[in-house]
């Protein structure tokens, strides 16, 4: 790392999930000696390494890896705590001289990274528990008088949005978008940020997750997931459970599919993501942040050069 560099490197790998984005972080750690960290929001999980396609043991054993499988599939987690704790690991790894190396595909864990979060007291556990107990109908009904312009921004039926919105104002007084203009801890005025975004080919890409979810079914997911959904301290509504491929296997646990079907859904459901994530690695980050389509050995060259 150059030392005359005014303000810490800070590498920075994205894309939708398949896209090769973490085989990239792993090169570039292992010519650095650099620490690759997580921004995926299901891959915090310790109980799923295969369905959230975490990196081996193999891959960790290359470079080192942190924040990945740090959190009990119990525990509460936000992206307010995972962007404390990434803010405190790119702080030590540039204190330990070695580049960090952030990888992901979770549009809003860095988005709250780098543009800081929004200042939200916390919730009146009463008001949240009367919001949250609404039909999203009348949720929605009750916004459109509370705070009417998040309301005309809404779809009627987004429930965890609109009960969001809806229990901040009533707590609060002051409506979501007020408090989300006063976003606070963000970094990117605080490094020199170094990124890259991999979006392949769709075809290709969507061709890789359906080999790769075959492949989890194989390999161990099955069994985490019956882990999984056997503890009684993890509700059918915590996000672990929410990662794509639990509910599916879940089911065909449960015996109302089958294994091809499971299977079949899951990949469905992971196409659907992964196009949801490249429209956003499309359109929603800076335009001077490059865009390559398959990291080829000239383009990852370069990036190379550039990061040393």
């Amino acid at each position: 790392m150059n030392k005359d560099d005014p303000l810490p490197k800070l590498a920075l790998i994205a894309g939708p999930t398949a896209s090769g984005k973490s085989a990239l972080a792993l090169a570039l750690a292992e010519r650095t000696g650099g620490v690759v960290i997580n921004a995926d929001a299901s891959q915090v999980y310790r109980d799923l390494r295969v369905i959230t396609a975490r990196p081996t043991l193999d891959d960790e054993a290359r470079a080192e890896h942190r924040l990945y499988g740090h959190v009990d599939a119990a525990a509460e987690w936000s992206v307010a705590a995972w962007a404390v704790e990434a803010r405190q690991t790119i702080a030590a790894v540039t204190a330990e001289r070695r580049l960090p190396i952030l990888v992901g595909g979770t549009g809003l864990y860095l988005r709250t990274l780098l543009d800081g979060i929004a200042p939200v007291p916390a919730i009146d556990p009463a008001i949240r528990e009367a919001v949250r107990a609404l039909p999203v109908g009348e949720a929605h009904a009750a916004l459109r008088i509370a705070d009417p312009a998040a309301a005309a921004r809404l779809a009627p039926a987004d429930t965890t949005r609109v009960a969001r919105a809806l229990e901040v104002v009533r707590s609060t007084g002051r409506p979501l978008a007020d408090w989300q203009a006063e976003r606070v801890g963000g970094i990117a005025g605080n490094v020199h940020l170094l990124p890259l975004i991999v979006l392949p080919d769709r075809a290709e890409l969507f061709a890789r997750i359906d080999r790769r979810l075959a492949m989890m079914f194989d390999e161990g997911a099955i069994e985490e997931v019956a882990a999984l959904v056997a503890r009684p301290d993890v509700p059918a509504e915590a996000p672990a459970r929410r990662a794509i491929g639990v509910a599916q296997i879940a089911a065909m646990l449960a015996g109302t599919i089958d294994r091809a079907t499971a299977i079949a859904d899951a990949q469905a459901a992971t196409r659907q993501y992964a196009k949801r994530q490249y429209t956003w690695f499309r359109h929603q980050p800076p335009s001077w942040w490059p865009r390559v389509v398959q990291p080829n050995g000239a383009s990852l060259e370069l990036y190379f050069n550039i990061i040393c």
